[in-house]
């Protein structure tokens, strides 16, 4: 099982941009899914996450300008990501709870991606 980002770049302050995250491998469920992101002599911190419901969560930064969804039926997870501040810039992390097949009864496991870089220049 692997998650793979793709959607990072570079753009100027108030644009958008759109990171999108696919599952692959054998894979039984996915419960939450989300974006971290790790900006240059920070710790990494929660962007926004999605249950299985789909039902979003977002950090108070990225609240009125940042979304998060997913495509249960792909096993992938977007972000679009919107009024893009300087602030913004970072490698941004796909983070996903899952069962890999023939674990289900396991419980979840943590994966994460390998991450993406999102530069916001003023």
């Amino acid at each position: 099982v692997q998650l793979v980002e793709s959607g990072g770049g570079s753009v100027q302050a108030g644009g958008s941009l759109r990171l999108s995250c696919a599952a692959s491998g054998s894979i039984f469920s996915i419960n939450a899914m989300g974006w971290y992101r790790r900006a240059p002599g920070k710790q990494r911190e929660l962007v926004a996450t999605i249950t299985s419901g789909s039902t979003p969560e977002y950090a108070d930064s990225v609240k009125g300008r940042f979304t998060i969804s997913r495509d249960n039926a792909n096993n992938t997870v977007h972000l679009q990501m919107d009024s893009l501040k300087p602030e913004d810039t970072a490698v941004y992390y796909c983070n996903a709870d899952l069962i890999p097949s023939g674990y289900a009864n396991w419980g979840t496991i943590n994966y994460w991606g390998q991450g993406t870089q999102v530069t916001v220049s003023s």
